[in-house]
């Protein structure tokens, strides 16, 4: 009996395309995107934007890390940024407090968070009702919370991927809106699959802010 050749993995049918859902009656999004290190969702979101895949506008970054990379593309695009370091304040509702009034100060609709890497609390999240979003390197329910790159790799799951879902008071547990998968490689390390990750990320988090602004 002969053995059989490993079927390959097709990225396209792992990762399938989503079309990017654009309705012309839509508003003009107005966006505070929150990041704590280097910016790349940021920078996706901000080139969809350019490139007309997305009706909206950032108004404002916010970054908690002060030398966040982040800022630095802020900067390239003509994006006004805000350092509010959480070292600063006295708790996480502090902290919250002083996010709301910068984002609300920028005329900001809807929080988009890309890569902000604190737990919000209540203080901002009733500010904006189902109008926040956060990205996170999983396929939710799967590996919510820190580390969860590691925890796939630790767990020897063969596929694992990124979900954009809406935040709620529970960690990584809000409306699901899109989704991608990506196959973990038998020579997969932390870094590898990361970057893999981050590519899907990039791709799917505008089309997340289309849809979940068109209540989908």
């Amino acid at each position: 009996m002969g053995t059989r050749s490993p079927v390959a993995v097709t990225p396209s049918l792992i990762s399938p395309e989503y079309s990017t859902v654009v309705n012309p009656n839509v508003p003009l999004l107005k966006l505070g995107v929150m990041a704590s290190g280097s910016g790349s969702n940021f920078e996706a979101i901000a080139q969809a934007i350019a490139d007309q895949k997305l009706k909206a506008q950032v108004q404002v970054l916010l970054y908690n890390n002060p030398g966040a990379k982040a800022a630095a593309r802020a900067e390239q695009w003509g994006i006004p940024s805000v350092l509010l370091n959480h070292r600063e304040f006295a708790n996480r509702e502090a902290l919250d407090a002083a996010i709301v009034e910068t984002l609300q100060q920028h005329d900001v609709e809807w929080v988009i968070m890309a890569g902000w890497m604190r737990i919000v609390t209540p203080v901002l999240i009733n500010a904006f009702p189902r109008r926040i979003l956060n990205i996170h390197p999983s396929l939710l329910p799967s590996f919510k919370g820190n580390r969860a790159v590691e925890q796939a790799l630790a767990a020897g799951v063969k596929i694992t991927g990124c979900t954009v879902h809406r935040v709620v008071t529970e960690v990584d547990s809000g409306d699901i809106i899109v989704q991608a998968a990506v196959p973990v490689l038998p020579d997969d390390t932390l870094e590898t699959l990361h970057d893999r990750i981050h590519i899907q990320e990039h791709r799917i988090f505008p089309q997340a802010i289309a849809l979940a602004a068109q209540g989908q």
